[in-house]
């Protein structure tokens, strides 16, 4: 790709939301703040657009993207909204939970955002600024994480600049991220729900709304954003569940272990979330060959970070470095 000049804007600035909605509308790509982490926007309906986001990120063609939304209104132009469905929206939206549903006949949505699938993922964030933008819009954007594909995700402007800078037209800087990871995904299919991607919404949070079991899906076809083994990767190697560390590494607590930093002191498992990548993005700074891991309990929303964990863990493809 080409050198693009990368601007950066506060969200709060005056005509911060018109700027990222002319970007958009010209077909550039538009990095926006949303709760779970930033998200590199392309206006959805434009196929040249969204192609543009495989490329700066390098993403592979078959990891389809969410489509994120600013009503349930919205996106019943382009999935078919089931009963379930529209409960778990009236209850979770806006908010980190995105759903993969049937295709609308007369759905507008391009074949390269969903990776040629029968279905979208869809997604109505509670972040104010990206839903102002969509709102603007009057229909979907395509926006992935705002990162290098199979890289930490970003959780600040500055995480997307270093990453991404000279390859996106524009920046909406709206600080911190308030939740930290992606959002928790689900499909819907004969009435079963099945867990795409763990996340802060939980299996129990959606079966207290549903009075249903979530299923695990029972295969490896890709489906959904964030199911590539080998993903959310710091450059150092990974070792995960210790309780001490070598020579060579830095240890990352949690709760009773200290570390050399910590995802919480307090075994906060919604801080842990909330701080992960950034807490990733410290670790890899000190330059070690790796990066050691306290164990995190496999329940709630540590579910979600230990698959974000197993993930960063996973051995690299063929030509990625693990250690710098």
């Amino acid at each position: 790709m080409a050198f693009i000049k990368t601007q950066v804007i506060p969200a709060h600035k005056s005509g911060a939301i018109d700027r990222a909605v002319e970007h958009l509308i010209a077909g550039q790509l538009v990095a926006i703040p949303t709760e779970t982490v930033y998200g590199l926007a392309a206006d959805a309906l434009n196929p040249d657009a969204v192609q543009n986001i495989f490329e700066a990120k390098g993403r592979p063609a078959n990891n389809p993207l969410i489509c994120h939304v600013s009503s349930i209104q919205m996106a019943k132009r382009y999935v078919a909204v089931t009963e379930i469905a529209e409960k778990l929206m009236h209850e979770f939206w806006p908010g980190p939970l995105t759903f993969v549903l049937p295709k609308q006949k007369t759905c507008a949505i391009p074949e390269i955002v969903g990776a040629g699938l029968p279905t979208l993922a869809v997604r109505c964030p509670a972040n104010k600024t990206a839903r102002t933008v969509i709102d603007q819009l009057d229909h979907p954007i395509a926006a992935p994480s705002a990162n290098v594909s199979g890289k930490l995700s970003p959780t600040s402007a500055q995480d997307v600049l270093d990453g991404l800078v000279g390859k996106i037209s524009l920046v909406i800087d709206g600080g911190l991220t308030s939740v930290g990871i992606e959002s928790t995904i689900i499909g819907i299919s004969n009435n079963d729900i099945i867990l795409l991607r763990p996340g802060t919404i939980t299996v129990d949070d959606i079966s207290r709304v549903t009075g249903s079991a979530v299923k695990d899906r029972d295969n490896d076809t890709i489906t959904a954003p964030g199911q590539l083994k080998s993903h959310y990767a710091p450059n150092a190697a990974v070792r995960l569940n210790a309780q001490t560390c070598g020579p060579d590494e830095i240890l990352i607590g949690f709760g009773r272990i200290a570390g050399d930093i910590t995802l919480s002191k307090h075994g906060d498992l919604h801080e842990a979330a909330r701080k992960l990548f950034s807490t990733l993005r410290t670790a890899d700074e000190y330059g070690k060959a790796s990066i050691a891991v306290a164990p995190i309990p496999a329940k709630g929303v540590g579910i979600a970070i230990n698959d974000r964990l197993a993930r960063a863990a996973a051995p690299r493809p063929t030509g990625t470095k693990a250690h710098k």
